[in-house]
């Protein structure tokens, strides 16, 4: 046993190993100061932020397409909201009910004749989210898609607003512009702690990527406005990775096009209110990331001079996959040396380490504060700062789920991008029920 906790000592004291240990922190300072270099200097100089309505008649026409796979709970005041309350003219919803086992096809039939502007395409066979979208855009009639899962729902003006990037002279080029997400289900505290999460960590890395590298690691997946063209241009989605939104976003960047991400345009989306759920959640989450660092890591590398914004983020991934694996590796051994040192009664042993990881979780702690704190006052100006209390839940349970779903997912990643993956299916998660009302004017 000494001579494990001896080895243990040595390894996690190496400069390899302290400087995985400040990973976390690093990223953070990193993340924060660009986070304010997107502020005061991208900001108005490259990103769009005086919007101009445009008249109905110069409105492009946009298709609305919602990918469906058992969504009896939430879908029908997702339709009745985007077909009622959106201030925009030429648009139309396209549902891709993707093989639906429960009363979500026999409310999209009685929708359907309630609604002119509402298609819906019936696939038999679920064969994943990926799947439907490929299928719908064969259909869409609009030449821009916005993807809209079926219990998120825009801000009333989002339409318009995402036609300014892409008519502006700066978005020729532009792929896809993926607006800025916020929580509608807010009553329970883990729901609390991801309304946090999606500031501090979502909203001020897309600034710090657009921002400095002027590339996106990953679109949002339940709101991102694509230029239908630049979906055929790259074949459309992989149909064989767990987060289409991150693969197309990478497969568009390296094909040449630009993405753009929108802080000032609003969705609300309904998240997981349990651990099991928001652990399942994640599970996909680190899955595809590991499947999108796999898959783009030999591209990159051939060329890294040509692609030093994706060599960047392609460091901070290979980062935070090997920073996983070490966390939990140095948990197990931190447990078996506490509990070795209270076995022998080797109190002054245990007093050591335990000030120390009080100490450097300390150092932590505050670091993160100060990058959620420069977070919530970038996100729609300051409105979340009252939702800070939350971040040490936030905290807890990020850190731990984060590493272990990479664990977890790796070998199943692998096993994708070498084409093991089998057939592409989806679950959708459980819903919580929300009114209109309680989506897009409940205060932020």
């Amino acid at each position: 046993m000494n001579a494990f906790l001896d080895w243990g000592y040595g390894f996690f004291v190496h400069p390899v190993a302290v400087a995985l240990s400040l990973f976390p922190i690093m990223g953070a300072v990193a993340w924060t100061i660009g986070g304010l270099c997107y502020r005061f200097f991208y900001v108005g100089k490259f990103a769009k932020k005086d919007f101009v309505r445009m008249a109905p008649e110069d409105e492009p026409f946009i298709t609305i397409m919602i990918p469906a796979h058992n969504e009896e709970v939430m879908i029908e005041e997702t339709i009745d909201y985007l077909m009622n309350d959106i201030d925009y003219h030429r648009y139309e919803v396209l549902v891709c009910d993707d093989g639906s086992k429960d009363t979500t096809p026999e409310i999209l039939d009685r929708l359907s004749l309630k609604y002119s502007r509402l298609r819906v395409l019936r696939i038999e066979h679920n064969q994943g989210k990926a799947h439907a979208f490929n299928i719908g855009v064969s259909f869409a009639r609009g030449e821009y898609i916005l993807s809209n899962d079926a219990d998120t729902v825009p801000e009333r003006d989002a339409l318009w607003k995402y036609m300014n990037y892409f008519l502006s002279p700066a978005g020729q080029n532009t792929a896809a512009v993926t607006a800025n997400m916020d929580v509608q289900n807010r009553t329970l505290l883990v729901e609390k702690s991801q309304t946090v999460e999606f500031s501090s960590i979502v909203g001020i890395i897309k600034r710090s990527q657009i921002g400095v590298l002027g590339n996106m690691y990953a679109y949002s997946g339940a709101n991102t406005m694509y230029r239908k063209d630049a979906l055929l241009d790259v074949g459309l989605f992989r149909q064989d990775r767990a987060t289409e939104d991150i693969s197309i976003c990478w497969d568009q960047q390296y094909a040449g096009w630009k993405a753009d991400f929108a802080p000032d345009i609003m969705f609300y989306m309904n998240v997981p209110n349990t651990l099991t759920m928001l652990y399942n959640q994640r599970k996909r989450w680190a899955k595809g990331g590991t499947e999108s660092w796999l898959t783009n890591f030999t591209r990159v590398a051939r060329h890294p001079l040509l692609n030093l914004p994706k060599v960047v983020m392609l460091l901070d991934q290979t980062g935070s996959i090997i920073w996983s694996l070490y966390y939990l590796l140095f948990s197990v051994w931190l447990a078996v040396r506490l509990m070795f040192y209270i076995a022998t009664g080797d109190n002054s042993q245990l007093i050591h380490t335990i000030d120390m990881v009080l100490v450097f979780s300390a150092v932590i702690s505050v670091v993160g504060w100060w990058q959620l704190l420069a977070a919530l006052t970038l996100d729609n100006h300051g409105a979340k700062l009252k939702y800070l209390i939350f971040a040490p839940a936030y905290m807890v349970w990020y850190w731990q789920m984060n590493a272990i779903t990479v664990a977890t997912t790796l070998i199943p990643a692998i096993r994708g991008v070498l084409g093991f993956s089998g057939k592409g299916t989806w679950v959708s998660p459980t819903r919580t029920k929300m009114t209109t009302k309680d989506k897009v004017e409940e205060p932020v």
